[in-house]
């Protein structure tokens, strides 16, 4: 169950695939979409989910820790962080921001090297975006395009990826409305409080 829910949280932060010159998207992958609204401004989304990207454990249901890597300081193209599922760190994930359009607000990254997870480095990739709904609430989507190692496990675990995405959403959402950090320990009490 902590595998699982693991391998969820590496596709959440989603940030997929191998050094950028590498991925080349050129084998069958799956796709997972999915979206929240939320009642807060779509620039405040913003800054949490893309500028402070490094600090991505604060507001991350599975992370455990996170940090910049490679002399990054903020979000942004080329941007780096690492992020780990359990504190001995044999369970990581190692992403760059490859597509950065703070215009738009949205970003896309892959992963660039990863331990412990399924999935084939240079075929998988996600795009985050915010938009304003209104002054005061905002959507904020995922489209994450993967390949699992060994590829038949593709299939089994797309539900898992949409609900990891799903509750990094809602822990975003608890974050900036309350200001605490979300942890593996206290997500499922907070999840009962944003269900729709």
């Amino acid at each position: 169950m902590k595998y699982t829910f693991s391998l969820m949280g590496l596709l959440l932060t989603v940030a997929l695939s191998q050094p950028i010159n590498a991925q080349n998207m050129n084998k069958k992958f799956k796709t997972v979409e999915t979206s929240r609204d939320i009642p807060i401004p779509a620039e405040t989304v913003w800054n949490l989910v893309a500028v402070d990207y490094g600090s991505i454990a604060n507001s991350h249901p599975t992370i455990v820790s996170s940090a910049y890597v490679s002399g990054t300081l903020k979000g942004g193209k080329g941007a780096e962080r690492k992020c780990y599922f359990d504190e001995k760190g044999k369970r990581m994930l190692h992403e760059k921001i490859t597509e950065w359009n703070p215009e738009q607000m949205s970003f896309t990254q892959m992963i660039v090297d990863l331990k412990k997870f399924p999935l084939d480095n240079d075929n998988s990739k996600v795009t985050y975006s915010v938009e304003p709904v209104t002054d005061n609430s905002s959507r904020i989507k995922a489209v994450f395009h993967y390949r699992t190692k060994p590829a038949f496990m593709g299939g089994m675990v797309k539900g898992k990826f949409k609900s990891l995405l799903d509750s990094y959403f809602i822990s975003v959402e608890h974050h900036l409305t309350t200001g605490e950090n979300v942890t593996i320990e206290n997500f499922k009490k907070i999840e009962k409080q944003y269900i729709k």
